[in-house]
């Protein structure tokens, strides 16, 4: 712990700013891609700079989120073990910096759109991203089980980000796949944090839950997600695929979708689990399935 105190105190103020902007956060910006891959849309120049520009603006959104919530949240943050080292809580970024960098950050967001072909579904889904996380960090935060669905909503905004930037179909299977998925990982990380940290002034709402709830939770959506891409993955006339490419492969790639699934409800069962996305950035066998599923996705698609 003291080593990672002194570095805090020698963290100069662009340092801060970098930390309060959490980059790293950025790879859940990572499923705009999803959809346009997934249709075999991204050997299209057009699609790819549309969906890089997608990707852009979430970036610069979402930090400006992060921004306001840290604001927001500042006193909670410096009773948590480790929230008390962000940049804002500790005092290392000033407020009225955190503020003119968020409403810049947040500007920036939504002018890269402009610079696209009909930009407008883009910019629904950006403001809807808007709407929904003002409305989180200033009241919905606190409300039992709709907190988890504003969560949710958005890592399904920032899927369906990818699709709206280039104006591609998006099957039903998809859509109930990434909603669902989304719940599993907001639910697995309310998991590991009502294990870890317990039931305090850090997070209220951890007190309306149980770990049987959301163990609970964490199947139903499991159950969901499997069958969804299962569906997807065999019913090839819903996804948009022709018939040229390899269905073989892409009803393999169900293989390491499932294996992912159990390996988490087993790491969220033993009560010592890490939040998913913890999993996905540090734990080896989540990076090779997460590696395998992708390739056998991008053989049957482009193969």
């Amino acid at each position: 712990m003291n080593v990672t105190t002194n570095s805090l105190r020698a963290r100069g103020p662009l340092r801060a700013l970098i930390s309060a902007i959490r980059p790293r956060q950025w790879i859940k910006n990572g499923l705009i891609i999803v959809a346009p891959a997934a249709a075999g849309e991204m050997t299209h120049a057009d699609v790819i700079r549309h969906t890089a520009a997608a990707f852009l603006a979430f970036c610069c959104v979402s930090s400006s989120m992060y921004l306001f919530n840290d604001l927001r949240d500042v006193e909670a943050d410096r009773q948590h073990p480790t929230k008390r080292f962000r940049a804002i809580a500790a005092g290392q970024l000033s407020p009225k910096v955190a503020v003119v960098a968020s409403i810049a950050l947040l500007v920036a967001g939504l002018a890269i759109p402009l610079a696209l072909w009909h930009p407008g579904g883009l910019l629904l889904v950006l403001g809807l991203y808007v709407a929904i996380t003002f409305a989180y960090i200033y009241w919905l935060k606190s409300v039992a089980v709709i907190e988890l669905g504003v969560l949710a909503s958005g890592f399904f905004l920032r899927a369906y980000a990818g699709a709206a930037a280039s104006h591609i179909f998006v099957s039903t299977w998809f859509l109930v796949v990434i909603s669902f998925g989304a719940l599993f990982l907001v639910v697995g990380k309310r998991a590991s944090e009502l294990h870890h940290v317990g039931v305090g002034e850090t997070r209220k709402v951890l007190s309306e839950y149980s770990a049987e709830f959301l163990h609970s939770a964490l199947t139903l959506s499991a159950t969901v997600v499997v069958t969804g891409y299962c569906l997807w993955a065999f019913d090839t006339t819903s996804t948009g695929l022709s018939f040229h490419h390899d269905v073989l492969a892409i009803r393999l790639s169900v293989v390491p979708v499932v294996f992912a699934v159990l390996f988490i409800l087993r790491s969220a069962d033993t009560g010592k689990g890490e939040a998913p996305e913890e999993l996905l950035l540090h734990n080896r066998t989540v990076q090779i399935l997460v590696v395998l599923w992708a390739a056998a996705v991008a053989i049957g698609v482009y193969g």
